[in-house]
């Protein structure tokens, strides 16, 4: 890999749709499918052949709203009739993941949401699988294809900010968790179901880090959930970077300070994206990209213009190049179950960071 990744993104960041398209069998049908998955791809032309899903009733409200023809309650039923070309969606609880991946045929297209197992030794079992079935398989680590990411990599590709030195990533919101009932009672939270969004962006850009170091801790207010404030920071040995990622999920204050962004500064100027579906969640807020120059001071920070937003749009990137992927239009597709694994690690790292807690003030006051 290039010692500056940023400048030679893959090509499948760039969304294009594949030459011919392949159809779809979603496994799931949850609120990411309703909200996200589904209107991504009627938005995109994505033609979806089938839904599968333990409760019919709720697969077919799907399936009537977005015209699927065919509905099923097992998985098996839904392979067996299946087209032969079809790309299955994976879009259910890592736990459920073995048990679907082990019924997909031999040699299909998958595509399966994030995370990729809720921990480093799970993701190792959903990888051997995938491997032993010689499935195609990808991650949909959608951010990496979110509107305002697409262009602001162009840009830094281009040079437009010089040698990137820092990459700050910052949320503080008010997440409602109870809208997500089955994170409740979870030993682990933040960084394997949200941060590991972020984490997975930094390697997008920068390649894999030579460290982690991470502080993850629980709202004391909280009991029923695990950790949900970090920071972490990514640690590359061989470049002069800063990379940071700050979370706050219980920043229950209102909405006038909110944040939540992505920025990159080199040493030609800076980007800032705004990532406005997590404000006022989940409302959501504006999505704004921006730009400054260092030698243009006087212009302050201009807008980037983009067309889309993280959902649905980041969604059909997650999918396009999976199938351009398949049918020969491009060579490479990052985000593969083996690429991800490094994710997967970085996230490992993170709480093996956590619980050695850093360097002991006491190991150094004791040496006085």
């Amino acid at each position: 890999m290039s010692h500056y990744p940023e400048r030679e993104p893959a090509e499948a960041y760039t969304v294009v749709m594949p030459n011919r398209p392949q159809p779809i069998v979603i496994i799931g049908a949850g609120g990411i499918v309703k909200d996200a998955h589904l209107p991504a791809y009627r938005k995109a032309g994505f033609a979806v052949w089938g839904i599968v899903n333990r409760t019919a009733a709720k697969a077919q409200t799907l399936a009537d709203e977005f015209g699927i023809p065919n509905v099923y309650t097992s998985l098996s039923d839904a392979v067996a009739a299946a087209p032969a070309d079809a790309v299955y969606d994976l879009a259910l609880m890592p736990e459920q993941y073995p048990a679907v991946l082990d019924q997909l045929p031999d040699g299909a297209a998958v595509l399966i949401q994030k995370p990729f197992g809720q921990n480093l030794a799970e993701a190792r079992v959903l990888l051997e699988i995938c491997h032993r079935k010689g499935l195609v398989a990808a991650v949909n680590t959608q951010l990496r294809f979110a509107p305002y990411i697409a262009a602001a990599r162009t840009l830094i590709a281009e040079g437009a900010i010089g040698e990137l030195y820092d990459m700050e990533i910052r949320v503080a919101t008010e997440t409602p968790w109870e809208i997500f009932p089955h994170v409740l009672g979870m030993d682990h939270l933040e960084l394997n179901m949200h941060s590991v969004h972020y984490m997975d962006l930094v390697r997008s850009f920068l390649g894999n880090p030579d460290g982690v170091s991470v502080a993850t801790v629980r709202h004391p207010a909280k009991p029923q959930v695990a950790n949900t404030r970090s920071t972490i920071i990514m640690r590359y040995r061989d470049r002069p970077l800063r990379v940071t990622i700050s979370t706050n999920h219980d920043h229950g204050f209102g909405s006038d300070f909110e944040e939540a962004f992505v920025k990159w500064e080199g040493t030609k100027g800076a980007i800032r994206a705004q990532l406005g579906l997590m404000l006022d969640y989940p409302r959501g807020g504006p999505d704004t990209l921006a730009i400054a120059y260092t030698d243009k001071p006087e212009l302050g920070w201009q807008p980037v213009e983009f067309q889309g937003s993280w959902f649905p749009d980041a969604f059909i990137g997650s999918m396009a190049a999976l199938q351009r992927y398949v049918e020969g239009s491009i060579s490479e597709l990052p985000t593969s179950v083996d690429d991800v694994m490094h994710t997967m690690a970085v996230v490992d790292a993170g709480y093996e960071s956590q619980e050695r807690e850093g360097v002991a003030l006491a190991t150094k006051e004791n040496t006085q």
